[in-house]
C-alpha cells in the first residue's frame, strides 16, 4: 500500500493540521456585522453579484463606481450601500452556491444542482463517516461538511498536492479554517479506506472503478457508494465494476437538468438557457452476502 500525509484538518487523534486561526476567521451567523477577512456578496438592481474577499485598505471598482471596502465592514448582512456614482449594492454573505460557482477554481467543480441531489440519493446525513475523492477546489467537500454535522467526519483524499492546496485555500475562504469535521489528505483513495471504514464513499474521478472493489470489502451493510462522472463510457465502466464484485444493490445512474424561470409581472416563461447535463450521477449501496436460509447465519462464499 502507499503513503498518504494530512495537509489539514481534524487529525486521528482529534488534534489538527493547521496553526490557530484570526480572529476573523470564523462563520459569522446570519445578519451579523462585516468583519475583515470575510467574503462578501454585493448585489445591483440588475441582478448582477460580485464577490469580494473585505479588506479595509482595499475599494471594489466596476462600471457603476467604487466602494470601499471600509464602507461595508461593520454593516449588518442585508444592508444596501451606494457607490460613488449612486449605485445601489446589497451586501448578503455569500451561499455555499454562489461560493462554489464564482470562487477562483483549480480543479472542475460539481454544481451544486449535482451536489445536492448527491447528498440526499448518498444518504449523507449527520453523523455519518465519509471518504471523499478527490478534493478538486473544495466544493463538494464543504457540503459534505455541513451535510454530515459536528458529529460525523469528512476525509477527502486529493492526489494531486497542487488541488489539495488550492481546495484548502478555498475552504478558507469562505469559513475561515478548515472546519474540525473535515480531514484533508494528499495521496490515493485506496490507501485510506482501510484506515478509515466509511460509512459512505464519494468519488470524483475520472477512474472510480478501480476503488469499487475495496468499497465493496471496507463498506458495511447499508453502506453507500457514489460516483460523479461526465462520460456515459466512463459510466458504463463503474456500473460493470460495481456488478462484477456482486457485492452492491438497487444501483441508479441519473443526470439533474436545472431551468430557471424569468417571473415579471404578467410576463412568466422559462429562461432561454438552461443548465443542462453537467456529470452523470451513480449511487449504490452495499449489501452483505446470501443467506444460507437459517436465520443469523450468513453466506461467507
Amino acid at each position: 500500500m502507499g503513503s498518504h500525509r494530512h495537509l489539514g484538518g481534524r487529525c486521528d487523534d482529534g488534534g489538527h493540521g493547521h496553526g490557530d486561526a484570526d480572529s476573523h476567521a470564523v462563520k459569522k451567523r446570519t445578519g451579523d456585522l462585516f468583519v475583515h477577512g470575510e467574503a462578501c456578496l454585493l448585489s445591483d438592481a440588475k441582478g448582477r453579484q460580485f464577490l469580494l474577499t473585505l479588506d479595509s485598505t482595499s475599494t471594489f471598482q466596476f462600471d457603476k463606481g467604487t466602494v470601499p471596502h471600509a464602507e461595508i465592514i461593520g454593516l449588518p448582512e442585508g444592508s444596501t450601500l451606494r457607490s460613488s456614482a449612486g449605485t445601489a449594492l446589497v451586501a448578503m454573505r455569500p451561499r455555499l452556491a454562489d461560493h462554489v460557482l464564482r470562487m477562483k477554481r483549480g480543479a472542475a467543480v460539481m454544481y451544486p444542482k449535482d451536489t445536492s441531489v448527491l447528498i440526499t440519493w448518498a444518504d449523507i446525513a449527520p453523523g455519518c463517516v465519509v471518504v471523499e475523492a478527490g478534493t478538486g477546489s473544495g466544493a463538494l467537500t464543504l457540503a459534505l461538511s455541513r451535510a454530515v454535522g459536528a458529529g460525523g467526519r469528512v476525509v477527502s483524499v486529493e492526489r494531486r498536492e497542487d488541488h489539495a492546496q488550492h481546495a484548502k485555500r478555498l475552504i478558507e475562504s469562505f469559513v475561515g479554517t478548515v472546519p474540525e469535521n473535515i480531514e484533508l489528505r494528499i495521496g490515493d483513495v485506496e490507501d485510506v479506506l482501510d484506515g478509515v471504514r466509511p460509512d459512505r464513499i464519494v468519488l470524483d474521478l475520472p477512474e472510480p472503478w478501480h476503488s469499487t472493489a475495496i468499497a465493496a470489502r471496507v463498506l458495511p451493510g447499508g453502506g453507500g457508494f457514489a460516483c460523479y462522472l461526465p462520460t456515459v463510457p466512463q459510466v458504463q465502466k463503474v456500473r460493470e465494476a460495481l456488478s462484477e464484485t456482486r457485492s452492491f444493490t438497487g444501483s441508479e445512474t441519473f443526470e439533474v437538468m436545472m431551468r430557471t424561470w424569468t417571473i415579471d409581472g404578467r410576463s412568466v416563461r422559462p429562461d432561454h438557457r438552461m443548465i443542462g447535463h453537467t456529470g452523470f450521477l451513480t449511487v449504490s449501496r452495499k449489501r452483505l452476502p446470501t443467506s444460507s436460509g437459517r436465520r443469523g447465519h450468513v453466506d461467507s462464499g
